[in-house]
């Protein structure tokens, strides 16, 4: 069964940094290009950044040079770090597998791991 694990998220100060990290099931892993959502409080879900399978990054416009994504293939391993944190930042963080900017998965979503970005 595929399952999805995101981790590292937390309470931090304006201007702070987080190092999110998503465990993967190697069959939704390794072929896959992969995304990392995040769902604010009363929004809908967005893609802030994703990751093809070779190691390609693309990322929402609000986070470029802000947010960074990597991905440690031996690991099945998808890491998000988010520097210069601001409030609107805030939000349920998810990964899952990427296809578009205007298509998301329907399935296998985890459980999210909560960034609060406040003073």
């Amino acid at each position: 069964q595929v399952q999805l694990v995101e981790s590292g998220g937390g309470l931090v100060q304006p201007g702070g940094s987080l190092r999110l990290s998503c465990a993967a099931s190697g069959s939704i892993f390794s072929m896959n290009n992969m995304g990392w959502y995040r769902q604010a409080p009363g929004k809908q879900r967005e893609l802030v950044a994703a990751i093809t399978n070779s190691g390609g990054t693309n990322y929402e416009d609000s986070v470029k040079g802000r947010f960074t994504i990597s991905r440690d293939n031996t690991k099945n391993t998808v890491y998000l770090q988010m520097n210069s944190l601001k409030p609107e930042d805030t939000g349920v963080y998810y990964c899952n597998t990427y296809y578009s900017r205007t298509v998301y998965p329907v399935r296998n979503w985890g459980q999210g791991t909560q960034v609060t970005v406040s003073s």
